[in-house]
């Protein structure tokens, strides 16, 4: 049943990785020129082709779920790969509704991206700590991740909008902070190789470290330190020394692991850049061409309208239910809550401004994007980075 729950994942990325090529070859007919409107027969196979992979996906979810007994929300990998599969749920949606195939060109490379980066991560199944026994696991969570994902799909209209609407032939503000969303997601397709890599090679080194409390503890790197961990003593000969210490609020290895992404995303970037010569944004340009932005800024802000109140009762409302019941207090400042509220604070924020104050179009956009990169931060860097009630969740 495990095989056969990984097959089914493996499965689903294949095929969500062939319905992106079908819907970038839905966007040009026959002579090459750039459609108008309207699903042709590529875009037709696209989504069925997506249709398959996300049945796959959730065959995957729930034989994970029979094996381990409870929800599969529970780690990075869990939730990471639940994330993606209510993201091309979300999106399957809107395409429905909308009948726009190039919103698949934009969402599937994220949803890819997901799994991949979640893959990268322990995928074994454990049973769970005591306070995470609980049925609001189930509730708390994947409502939670369904509202994101339904945001998500704003982060897709965004920047579908803006690759448009901006004028690559010039450097600008505009363009240098588009080409900085790029470059984050090249980050994730770095980590991805980078992890890879040194897993191949079996790289691994252990240390001696004193953590916060004062406590000597083991810890095991996969990657060369280059963060290394609070009063670490490298214990196998011949590997990498660290470069810099980090205090023991600080989780040094996962830390380590931001950073090698970072690091083999800029080379990526920069490889691509002195190839092709055009800013990532420039190139996709013509791919979004005949887009109406009028179609793609109400997609966006109807993402927005949907998934903020699902969010809201699954990151906030039901976390401080379940806190209470697991931690008898509804809320303690942990870095997990405060961003929560961040996130909560931003899109209320970016609805108010909407509504009252008429930001429609590119700065709605904007908004929409900058949203996504504080969800991504709370599931990437407050996982893995900042110290928690919610660390195991890394």
């Amino acid at each position: 049943m495990v095989s056969l729950s990984g097959n089914l994942l493996f499965a689903s990325f294949i095929l969500y990785l062939i319905a992106t090529v079908f819907f970038a070859g839905s966007i040009k007919d026959k002579k090459g020129k750039l459609k108008e409107k309207g699903p042709n027969k590529w875009a037709k196979i696209a989504i069925f082709i997506t249709i398959i992979g996300f049945i796959s996906q959730l065959g995957y979810f729930i034989t994970r779920w029979i094996v381990a007994g409870h929800a599969p929300v529970s780690n990075m990998f869990e939730f990471g790969t639940f994330f993606a599969l209510s993201l091309v749920g979300a999106f399957i949606v809107l395409y429905y509704m909308y009948k726009t195939p190039l919103l698949g060109v934009f969402t599937l490379p994220v949803a890819l991206l997901l799994i991949a980066f979640s893959s990268m991560f322990s995928r074994d199944i454990s049973p769970l700590i005591p306070a995470l026994q609980s049925h609001w696991l189930y509730i708390h969570v994947t409502t939670a991740a369904l509202g994101q994902a339904i945001l998500g799909m704003s982060f897709a209209a965004g920047l579908i909008y803006l690759v448009k609407a901006i004028d690559q032939s010039k450097p600008s503000k505009r363009t240098f902070w588009l080409e900085t969303i790029m470059f984050g997601l090249i980050c994730t397709l770095g980590f991805v190789l980078v992890t890879t890599t040194f897993s191949l090679l079996d790289y691994k080194a252990e240390f001696n470290w004193i953590d916060k409390n004062g406590q000597q503890l083991k810890q095991e790197y996969t990657m060369p330190a280059i963060t290394g961990p609070n009063e670490g003593e490298l214990l196998t000969a011949g590997k990498f020394e660290p470069l810099v210490e980090m205090p023991g609020i600080i989780n040094a290895k996962k830390l380590n692991t931001v950073v090698w992404s970072l690091l083999s995303g800029t080379i990526i970037y920069l490889l691509f850049r002195l190839i092709i010569r055009k800013r990532v944004g420039a190139v996709l340009q013509p791919v979004v061409k005949n887009i109406k932005l009028d179609l793609v800024d109400e997609i966006g802000y109807r993402s927005v309208l949907i998934g903020f109140p699902v969010f809201t009762l699954g990151a906030l409302i039901f976390a401080m239910i379940w806190a209470q019941i697991a931690w008898t207090r509804f809320w303690g400042w942990d870095p997990k809550e405060v961003w929560a509220l961040i996130t909560f604070l931003f899109y209320a924020a970016f609805l108010h401004l909407r509504l009252s104050k008429g930001w429609h179009g590119e700065k709605s956009a904007w908004l929409a994007v900058v949203g996504f990169v504080i969800i991504m931060f709370n599931f990437v860097a407050v996982n893995l980075v900042i110290a928690g009630l919610h660390s195991y969740a890394g």
